[in-house]
């Protein structure tokens, strides 16, 4: 099995998701500051620096953070990332996105997901998304966009506590074979 490519470039009308650098570290702490961003998040202190900084720097070492452009302004507006890649499952897991709350309910989340979804199922059956157990605000969104939710409740390191998560699914699409 070929492992799957973590950091394309991927583009829709909304939209360029690219590689995360160590460049972006300005523009993406610009977004991640505002503390509303992170309200209902299991790491709800992460609009501080220090605690960005780790969040920032893992996702520069995992080899697969995204940063996410409006396309309209060229402005970035929050990023997203591919990791733990489990090829005996046939799965990946989306997640650590953030958006700009000036982008928030108007499609761009959607958009993200579905090019993120499309790309990396042409590598793995299964893209698993973490999500904290009362963050409903991504609960729904999840929900929105056809994840499945998986039985039973994950505990993760978050805001130096262990905190509850549940997890939803999307497997690839199945493919009709033409004319049928």
């Amino acid at each position: 099995m070929n492992e799957p490519d973590r950091q394309p470039t991927l583009e829709g009308s909304l939209v360029l998701l690219r590689p995360s650098t160590a460049e972006d570290w300005d523009a993406l702490f610009a977004v991640a500051s505002d503390p509303l961003v992170w309200e209902v998040h299991p790491a709800h202190d992460r609009w501080q620096e220090p605690v960005f900084r780790a969040y920032f720097d893992a996702g520069i070492a995992s080899g697969g953070a995204l940063t996410i452009i409006d396309r309209a302004t060229s402005a970035v507006i929050g990023s997203s990332r591919f990791d733990n890649w489990e090829p005996e499952a046939d799965e990946i897991e989306i997640g650590w996105t953030y958006l700009a709350r000036s982008h928030w309910g108007r499609g761009y989340n959607a958009q993200i997901k579905s090019l993120m979804l499309d790309h990396i199922h042409r590598f793995v059956g299964t893209a698993v998304f973490t999500v904290g157990e009362t963050n409903i605000r991504s609960r729904r969104a999840m929900e929105k966009i056809g994840g499945i939710l998986r039985e039973g409740i994950h505990m993760r390191l978050m805001a130096g506590e262990m905190k509850p998560h549940v997890i939803y699914e999307i497997p690839r699409p199945v493919r009709k074979p033409p004319g049928a």
